[in-house]
C-alpha cells in the first residue's frame, strides 16, 4: 500500500459517490479481493450495499471505513487493535493515532539513518576514503598522495577484503583514522628499532610484532595468520611497499616477512603451504 493509494481511497470517499464493486473497492485500497472477503468475514469492513442483482457494493461510508483501516494497517497495528479503535471513543482513538504517528516518525529517522550510511557505504566504495584531499594530507602527513586511494581501488577494488574495507571506511571519521595512523606510526617506530637491534626475526619479541602488524591490517579487514604470510611477501617483493619498508630502515621488508613467517610456524602454520583465506 502506497500513499497514494491511501489518497485514491479518500479522494473517493464522499458522500455522494456511488456504491463499487469489491473488485473495485480492492483496487482503490490497494489490497486483494481475498483479503476484502477476509476483513467482511471478521466483522471489520462490511459491504452494506446491494446491485439489482443481489452483489455485495461498498458505500462511501464503507470506504470511508476501509480507508481507515488501511492507515492503521499501513501504520503497523495488527487486525484486532484496528477493528478496537475503528469502535473507539473519537479521543482514545486520537490518542492512538498521535502514537502511531510518533512511532512512524522514528521509523522514518531509522530508514533515513540507513540511507545515509547506504549512500556512505557507496562513496566509500567509489573513492575508498570519505576525506578530502586536504583531509588526507592533514591526516595521513605531507607525504600521502590523495591518489593512492584510487590506485589501491583499480587493483584491490574487486575483492572481498576491499569490500570488507570500505564498509569499515564509511563509518570512520577523521579522528578514527588519526587513531589509526598514529598506532601504524608507532609500530614502524618500534619494528625500525628492532631490525636496527639485530633483533631475531623468530623471536619472542618479533612474534609480538608480527602480531602488531596483522592486528594493523585487521583496522582494513580481517587477517588470517595465512593470508597475514601472502601479505608478508608482498611487501617484500612489490617495490612500493618495499621502498617504504626499507625508509624505516634498511633491511626492514626481508626481516618483517620473515617475522610473519617465523610467527606463522610459532602457531602452527607452514608458510609454505599459506594461501589467501
Amino acid at each position: 500500500m502506497s500513499a497514494g493509494t491511501l489518497e485514491g481511497v479518500s479522494e473517493r470517499s464522499d458522500p455522494a459517490q456511488e456504491p463499487v464493486t469489491v473488485g473495485r473497492a480492492a483496487s482503490l485500497a490497494g489490497v486483494t479481493v481475498r483479503t476484502l472477503h477476509h476483513w467482511d468475514e471478521i466483522g471489520l469492513v462490511h459491504p452494506s450495499g446491494r446491485s439489482p442483482a443481489g452483489y455485495r457494493l461498498y458505500t462511501a461510508a464503507d470506504l470511508s471505513r476501509l480507508h481507515r483501516v488501511v492507515v492503521h494497517r499501513e501504520l503497523g497495528l495488527s487486525l484486532e487493535e484496528t477493528a478496537r479503535l475503528l469502535d473507539a471513543p473519537p479521543e482514545e482513538s486520537a490518542d492512538a493515532l498521535l502514537h502511531q504517528r510518533d512511532r512512524l516518525r522514528a521509523r522514518i529517522d531509522r530508514l533515513q539513518g540507513m540511507a545515509d550510511a547506504l549512500d556512505r557505504l557507496a562513496e566509500a566504495r567509489e573513492s575508498g576514503l570519505l576525506l578530502s584531499a586536504e583531509d588526507q594530507v592533514a591526516v595521513f602527513g605531507r607525504d600521502w598522495n590523495p591518489d593512492w586511494a584510487q590506485q589501491a581501488r583499480t587493483r584491490w577494488g574487486h575483492t572481498e577484503q576491499w569490500a570488507q574495507y570500505t564498509e569499515r571506511a564509511a563509518e570512520r571519521t577523521a579522528d578514527d583514522w588519526r587513531r589509526i595512523t598514529a598506532g601504524v606510526e608507532a609500530f614502524n617506530a618500534d619494528l625500525a628499532e628492532a631490525v636496527r637491534s639485530g633483533i631475531d626475526p623468530g623471536s619472542e619479541r618479533a612474534h609480538t610484532l608480527a602480531e602488531r602488524h596483522r592486528a594493523s591490517i585487521a583496522e582494513y579487514f580481517d587477517c588470517t595468520r595465512s593470508m597475514h604470510v601472502i601479505i608478508g611477501r608482498m611487501y617484500a617483493e612489490d617495490p612500493g611497499f618495499r621502498d617504504h619498508l626499507e625508509s624505516l630502515e634498511p633491511g626492514t621488508a626481508d626481516w618483517l616477512r620473515t617475522a610473519i613467517d617465523a610467527n606463522a610456524r610459532h602457531h602452527g602454520l607452514d608458510p609454505d603451504t599459506a594461501t589467501w583465506g
